[in-house]
């Protein structure tokens, strides 16, 4: 089974700007990206997008032009609010929330400090918001469900001007947000991955292809700023698909511990649960602190039924609070389809397992039918192959 990929080729490093010439260049339309803008509660600025050589290959270079000096140093709560009360797709809200997170908390680290009191100087700017949540906006566009990326290159040791002052480079937020992604240091002085580049691939990239077959159908390059020499300033971002045996989703695992519930509700919050959308719900027995026993309720579900599924566990439950993370998951490749058996219509789950096809049916239509013959569920299994 396919899924459509997007990859970035740092051969100059990644910044926002690079990566919106490049989704340009592979296929997003300006005046698209301009409208889908729209919905963000800014303005004050302009897109212009043109195509420029970097050692005879044609790029874009795209540009956020601010038509007046954006001093305001936002909060990462101001920052989250204003995605949050836009009108863009809760996928994009999600995705580009993701990156600011990313961001908020390399800088609270540094400055050891909590987060909702980080200031964005240079990524609070009008220009970053844009490139930010512009690349989420191109990648939803081209249909990209998971990023990959190269080992991404960053400068060699030097020194910057920013709103604190004189810094090295690499910057300390970019060297923070790639800690435990894979890096390439060159002899280029100066800054080659932005703190915003970096947080968009260490945000929505999966990790560094290897071995895998990629059939790309678009490539798009992006252009920096800078000249360096004989390296050519440029972003390479391939869109295409890659094939895999076993489908890869995403899914948000969510949990909450419980301690003081009667056990009764568990299997009601359980049904809730599953109703909201949810991909598998169960309970895990535990021991808590001071050797009481309690129950961690566990959820899977797909990112935009997120919300729902919490709601559940935090009015239905005596959990005070909930946690929950992004994973990905592989699954088999199945089918359900209805048959006809000597019982009548009996709904069927058809797996796929290297080559080899096994049937199942489903227990809601044995259970149904051991009532409704009085014979053992267990026969009704055999004699429909289960």
């Amino acid at each position: 089974m396919s899924k459509k990929i997007a990859y970035f080729d740092t051969i100059a490093g990644v910044s926002g700007d690079m990566t919106l010439g490049a989704l340009i260049d592979a296929g997003v339309p300006l005046e698209y990206l301009r409208d889908e803008l729209t919905k963000l509660p800014i303005s004050g600025y302009e897109l212009e997008a043109k195509h420029v050589q970097h050692s005879g290959i044609t790029a874009v270079k795209l540009e956020v032009v601010v038509s007046a000096k954006d001093t305001h140093h936002r909060h990462y709560p101001d920052i989250k609010k204003l995605i949050e009360t836009s009108t863009l797709s809760q996928r994009v809200k999600e995705s580009a929330l993701s990156i600011f997170r990313t961001l908020a908390q390399a800088e609270a680290k540094i400055h050891n400090t909590p987060v909702e009191n980080i200031h964005f100087h240079e990524v609070g700017a009008i220009d970053s918001i844009v490139d930010i949540v512009g690349a989420v906006i191109g990648l939803d566009y081209l249909g990209v469900e998971t990023v990959y990326s190269s080992p991404v290159k960053i400068g060699a040791a030097s020194t910057t001007k920013s709103a604190h002052g004189i810094i090295p480079t690499p910057a300390p937020a970019t060297m923070e947000i790639l800690r435990g992604y894979p890096v390439v240091f060159t002899d280029v002085p100066g800054e080659l991955t932005t703190p915003t580049g970096a947080a968009i691939v260490k945000t929505l990239s999966r990790g560094v292809l290897s071995t895998e077959t990629i059939t790309f159908d678009a490539i798009g390059y992006g252009s920096g700023t800078k000249i360096f020499g004989a390296l050519p300033n440029l972003l390479r971002v391939g869109v295409g698909a890659t094939e895999s045996p076993h489908p890869e989703e995403e899914i948000t695992v969510i949990e909450a511990n419980v301690d003081d519930m009667n056990p009764e509700l568990y299997p009601h919050v359980i049904d809730k649960l599953l109703s909201t959308g949810a991909r598998d719900a169960f309970l895990t027995p535990v021991i808590m602190k001071k050797g009481r026993p309690g129950i961690i309720i566990t959820a899977l579900c797909t990112p935009d039924i997120r919300d729902a599924a919490i709601n559940v566990l935090l009015t239905e439950t005596t959990t005070l609070g909930v946690r929950y993370r992004r994973m990905n998951r592989k699954t088999l490749n199945r089918e359900e389809k209805t048959v006809e058996t000597e019982f009548g219509s009996v709904r069927m789950k058809t797996v796929e397992v290297d080559g080899r096809t096994y049937t199942k049916p489903e227990f809601e239509d044995c259970k149904r039918i051991a009532e409704k013959f009085d014979i053992p569920l267990i026969e009704v299994y055999r004699r429909l192959g289960g």
